[in-house]
């Protein structure tokens, strides 16, 4: 009989849309030292898994697609078995909007996955290129509903590969024992994260960008931040989100929910929601493991 390990295997599952950027998240992985296994088969989680426990391993990221389409629905029940067992399991799902799949597709020439799946179920020829890879991509949502609903998701959308491999390492040095809060600031001319659980838009708050020297500044820069304290608007809604999440975390973080991303946005993702994410982020700190993302500052 194998020696249970001293510490419990840390286990990391990479799912995602194809194009997403799972290789990506997975090279991220390598760097902090996980042992990495890109695309294994469902049907070897299980027996995989009891063999790096068996020589002691720490921690192990393995990478599943939409290849394996047929064994995914495996997947949940497995999850749940290996927790039960002791291992710690983080599930993480990369996701980017449709358009962003078929741009980088369309760039790089890849063949998609399923690229032609579903016309040939259908019994009918692609109508044009573009047609059929967008089919393809909603397919492939669709195969791979049931695991994003058990993950937590990272929107790829907008952002480069090292600000991707950048939140996946802030993400995996939080504690797995408990709940953690992401607060995300986003530009909303440049879309809403798909990997928010909450949104709240405060574009009607007063807009420090329209104060000339004001407008190169952050919501993280005093003279920001002063303007902003000022307007009772603001402090107003503030304490709302803050009311609504006192009522909410304990029941999710009751339901077993690893993280939970708060996303903040207001035009330009620069003064407003900046401001409202750090604050926040503060004032839930002492209670909860907080991370923060400023998507557009990130950016540029």
């Amino acid at each position: 009989m194998s020696k249970t390990p001293a510490s419990p295997l840390e286990l990391v599952l990479i799912t995602g849309m194809s194009g997403s950027g799972k290789s990506v998240a997975l090279r991220a992985l390598e760097d902090v030292g996980y042992y990495c296994v890109d695309n294994l088969p469902p049907e070897l989680l299980l027996d995989f898994v009891a063999l790096e426990r068996q020589v002691a391993a720490k921690q192990v990221a393995i990478a599943m697609d939409v290849r394996s389409a047929i064994s995914l629905p495996l997947v949940p029940a497995q999850l749940r078995s290996l927790r039960e067992q002791g291992v710690a399991v983080r599930s993480l799902f990369l996701d980017s909007t449709t358009e962003t799949l078929v741009r980088r597709f369309s760039e790089t020439r890849r063949r998609h996955p399923l690229s032609g799946r579903r016309e040939a179920a259908k019994g009918v020829p692609p109508t044009d290129e573009r047609h059929a890879l967008v089919d393809a991509i909603e397919l492939e949502r669709e195969l791979l509903a049931d695991l994003r609903e058990e993950a937590h998701v990272i929107d790829s959308s907008v952002i480069r590969p090292a600000q991707l491999q950048a939140h996946l390492k802030s993400l995996l040095s939080a504690p797995t024992s408990q709940l953690t809060l992401v607060f995300e600031s986003f530009a909303f001319k440049r879309g809403i994260p798909v990997d928010a659980d909450y949104v709240f838009d405060v574009r009607m708050l007063p807009n420090p960008h329209y104060e000339p020297e004001l407008r190169e500044l952050t919501g993280r820069d005093a003279p920001v931040i002063a303007y902003l304290e000022a307007r009772a608007d603001v402090a107003r809604m503030r304490n709302h989100i803050q009311s609504f999440l006192d009522q909410w975390l304990e029941p999710l973080a009751r339901d077993h929910r690893s993280y939970v991303t708060v996303a903040i946005g207001c035009t330009g993702g620069q003064h407003r929601s900046v401001y409202l994410v750090e604050q926040l982020a503060a004032a839930f700190g002492s209670r909860w493991t907080t991370l923060r993302r400023h998507r557009e500052l990130e950016r540029g």
